[in-house]
């Protein structure tokens, strides 16, 4: 039998169907069998009631006329129900032949091939016309009525041969053909990164749902926003101080002056991007890390390592600049996003750098089982707790995997997606092994460099280690979103970060303070394809045999 194409097709009339079947049953096994050929261009619509390819020979068009057909200065055809009408048959599979060669030469699978054989003919299975009969447009070699039923395949390679002077196709030709027809090598894969960006289309629209929550600040100027990974703290923190900035005639609130701050300078470059893009009256007077807020005021460098710097002495001299800061440098309002990373001594130059340290707006986004440094602060006035209990950003599979780490209950609405995957290794040997993992997602399973991230519990990755060498923490920052290449990070600086595709590598000796913190954040880094490559042991030990269950360990 032949190659059918589709392998049941469903015909308009019962003459199609008959040809179909008896060509279906006489082809040989290198012959393709087309039916139904629909395409368009810029003339008109196109379709081929049947395309036979054949090898050696050449690729006809053929249509197929039932009922009874005649030829009296023209064609002319009436069926049991119908009154005698005018047809153009040889007119439809004349246009239907150079419309399908002209599609085909234009695809990327023909390449460079040279034109091959075409012709086209007519079929009319309930009709006889005799021998002798001849028409300028079809000659009778390409005219097969009733009688030629029983050897049809053979006139049909007569047929073909006879079409034009190019070359007959081989059986790399009909292949070609047959692919460019069905567009299978255009569709004959599954896109992960298309799956993945209708995900972040709908997790967009459940987050912008999510902002109604805002509404409720409206009255309150002391707010904290609590809720897990995944839940668009983020996104509404940025929206709290976009509306606070703008401000709002409805709600007589007048535009204030407002401070977007957090600790990590990933995320600092992450909320600096998203507020550049909008109109200039809606971005907030400063955005970036608490450093960077004290620069403001000429506070000094230190080391980051240096947690004396930055627990005591950067604090202590902030404080004390705040306290001379003049009206226009101070503020109505200041946005605080991955609040836990807060030491207690921050929040005193924060306040202070309020217009009204007892009344100005305090909104704080935060979540306690992301605290993942050695330091423990929380705002030292009372704030009404507002909480979010979606997980809006990872697939159900992901967000089941981390959730046992999660601080509270959270459901999961983040539809679903391919299945977490562990891969047992040493801590010495992760590396490598996540390596592997990244080639894996890029050559086997399709996913874009720039949907794919490696990132470390422990030491830092090679690569990751070599850019902060070669480049400012914020040259490195930028490259998060490079769409061309795969980002290698720390867990420490990704909070408030995500990639489509992450690979989390373990690679942690031994269990340390805040691993369990490091690992619920390390998880949830994924949206849509996790990968963990670590000790069995050390997730049991860290994460529990909840963790180690879901992770199928």
């Amino acid at each position: 039998m032949p190659t059918c194409i589709p392998e049941n097709p469903t015909f308009t009339t019962g003459a199609e169907r008959e040809v179909w079947d008896l060509l279906r049953d006489q082809l040989g096994p290198d012959d393709v069998l087309l039916a139904n050929v629909r395409l368009t261009n810029e003339d008109k619509d196109h379709e081929a009631d049947l395309v036979v390819l054949m090898p050696d020979f050449g690729a006809l068009v053929l249509e197929i006329k039932g009922g009874s057909v005649w030829y009296d200065q023209g064609w002319i055809q009436k069926g049991a129900a119908d009154e005698a009408h005018w047809i153009a048959p040889v007119a439809q599979a004349r246009d239907a032949k150079y419309a399908i060669r002209t599609y085909v030469e234009n695809q990327a699978v023909w390449g460079s091939r040279t034109r091959i054989r075409w012709a086209h003919g007519v079929v009319t299975p309930y009709s006889v016309f005799g021998d002798d009969f001849s028409v300028p447009e079809l000659p009778r070699w390409a005219l097969h009525d009733k009688g030629d039923l029983a050897h049809l395949v053979t006139r049909l390679r007569a047929n073909a041969s006879q079409g034009d002077s190019q070359r007959a196709p081989d059986g790399d030709d009909v292949a070609a053909i047959a692919d460019a027809l069905t567009a299978r090598f255009n569709t004959s894969y599954y896109d992960v990164n298309a799956e993945a960006a209708e995900r972040a289309a709908e997790a967009d629209r459940l987050t912008e749902q999510q902002m109604q929550i805002l509404s409720v600040t409206r009255l309150i100027n002391r707010v904290e926003v609590r809720g897990g990974a995944g839940s668009g703290k983020t996104v509404l923190a940025l929206q709290q101080a976009k509306e606070l900035t703008r401000g709002s005639a409805k709600h007589e609130r007048p535009a204030q002056r407002v401070a977007l701050i957090c600790y990590s300078i990933g995320l600092a470059t992450y909320l600096k991007r998203q507020v550049a893009s909008w109109p200039r009256r809606q971005q907030p007077s400063f955005v970036g890390t608490f450093h960077e807020f004290g620069k403001q005021w000429e506070a000094p460098d230190g080391d980051r390592a240096d947690s004396a710097f930055w627990e005591e002495e950067l604090p202590r001299l902030m404080s004390e600049l705040a306290d001379d800061l003049p009206d226009g440098q101070r503020y109505d309002a200041v946005v605080v996003d991955e609040a836990q990373d807060f030491a207690e001594s921050w929040w005193t130059p924060v306040l202070k750098a309020l217009r009204d340290e007892e009344r100005g707006g305090l909104y704080v986004f935060s979540d306690e089982n992301q605290r993942i440094f050695g330091r423990f602060g929380v705002p030292p006035v009372a704030l009404v707790p507002l909480v979010l209990d979606h997980c809006l950003r990872n697939t159900r599979e992901i967000h089941e995997a981390f959730a046992p780490l999660a601080p509270s209950r959270m459901y999961a609405r983040g539809g679903s997606g391919p299945e977490v995957r562990f891969v047992p290794s040493s801590a010495a040997d992760a590396e490598e092994a996540a390596d592997d993992e990244v080639v894996r997602l890029l050559d086997e399973e399709g996913w874009e460099p720039g949907r794919v991230a490696l990132i470390t519990t422990g030491h830092r990755h090679t690569s990751h280690r070599m850019q902060v060498e070669s480049s400012t923490q914020e040259e490195y920052w930028e490259t998060f979103w490079d769409a061309e290449e795969v980002f290698y990070g720390h867990v420490l600086g990704c909070k408030g970060l995500e990639r489509a595709a992450v690979v989390l590598c373990l690679n942690e000796e031994s269990v340390t303070d805040r691993a369990r913190e490091r690992l619920y954040v390390g998880m949830s880094r994924a949206t849509d394809q996790l990968v963990v490559v670590g000790d069995p042991e050390w997730v049991r030990q860290v994460g529990g045999p909840s963790v180690a269950r879901r992770l199928g360990i």
